[in-house]
């Protein structure tokens, strides 16, 4: 929670970002400081019925009535963005490389908030990532940015625990938050001088690039722990599946157990419990307990299960 916010609206900001994630950090930076422009996303369509939806920056722009651009490559609005003369930009979830002429340009930098713990999980999907490589801990780090991706200085970062049931929804969630409080943190010493600035150790880095399609496929192959943690890291977006007599099914969530099935081959359906499907797994048995079929909507397995007429077929089926 910010508390005791000094305004300064003599420091006049260009903000850079997109998604939901970037809306607590946009939204503190107005409250405090002159926001000159937010740059953004182009309005895309959405959903099956193609709707053109504005990026969340934005609709806090309009908001606030505050000049948004929608470059599709920044590199070809250098010259609007320098005619602005920010004292400082900061970007959130950007998900562009910034041209040098304009990291130069800036009085105080142009800063990024990060959310992993630099060197670590640099790029595109760091909060999946976190969760389906099993870490321990995540958090924010505040970084001045160069041209090359997440490898500027760091300034500033704060840590938290990832719970074992956390899906990547829900460290989202906290992780906006606390993106949110360390950049209002760390903001007053970038422009008092106060601010340290730390080399990033390259030979501790780690990626964490833009899920693919392919990156979302379960290979039961996998332990049971593997295949957990992806799920989880795919939760709420966008989602880890198999194969099911041809039909892709989303898997959403799932439990662990004790049992061990040497007898069945990885992928196949070991038993139908209460609350999900039982599925062999590499040293093991994961239960999947929240699915979607295509052209369904996500349900609980256990709904799943009851709306399948012959259970029976269901069982020893191969998910592939």
């Amino acid at each position: 929670m910010l508390e005791n916010i000094n305004i300064d609206r003599d420091i006049k900001i260009i903000f850079m970002g997109t998604p939901d994630f970037s809306v607590p950090v946009l939204e503190a930076l107005i409250g405090k400081y002159t926001v000159r422009a937010i740059i953004t996303k182009p309005d895309r369509e959405v959903g099956r019925d193609r709707k053109v939806v504005a990026p969340p920056v934005k609709q806090v722009g309009d908001k606030h009535t505050i000049l948004v651009l929608q470059p599709e490559r920044i590199k070809d609005y250098v010259s609007e963005v320098l005619s602005l003369e920010p004292d400082l930009i900061v970007t959130c979830a950007y998900g562009q490389i910034i041209p040098k002429a304009i990291l130069d340009a800036p009085k105080y930098g142009c800063i990024n908030v990060h959310a992993s713990l630099l060197p670590k999980l640099r790029g595109g999907a760091p909060i999946q990532y976190a969760i389906m490589e099993g870490h321990k801990k995540t958090g924010i780090t505040i970084m001045h940015m160069n041209p090359r991706m997440d490898e500027g200085d760091i300034i500033s970062q704060a840590e938290i625990e990832i719970d074992e049931k956390d899906t990547s929804s829900s460290l989202h969630e906290k992780l906006k938050f606390l993106g949110r409080d360390l950049l209002m943190e760390t903001l007053p010493k970038i422009i008092d001088g106060s601010a340290p600035r730390a080399k990033q150790n390259s030979s501790e880095a780690t990626y964490a690039f833009i899920i693919k399609h392919e990156d979302e496929k379960l290979d039961f192959n996998r332990t049971k722990r593997e295949l957990y943690n992806h799920i989880r890291a795919l939760n709420n977006w966008p989602g880890a599946y198999c194969n099911l007599s041809g039909h892709i099914l989303k898997v959403w969530a799932a439990e662990m157990t004790d049992n061990y099935f040497p007898e069945l081959i990885n992928g196949q359906v070991t038993k139908l419990y209460d609350n999900g499907i039982g599925v062999k797994v590499g040293n093991g048995e994961l239960i999947l307990t929240e699915v979607q079929l295509e052209g369904r909507k996500r349900m609980p397995a256990s709904e799943f299960i009851n709306g399948i007429a012959n259970k029976e077929e269901l069982l020893n089926k191969i998910l592939a």
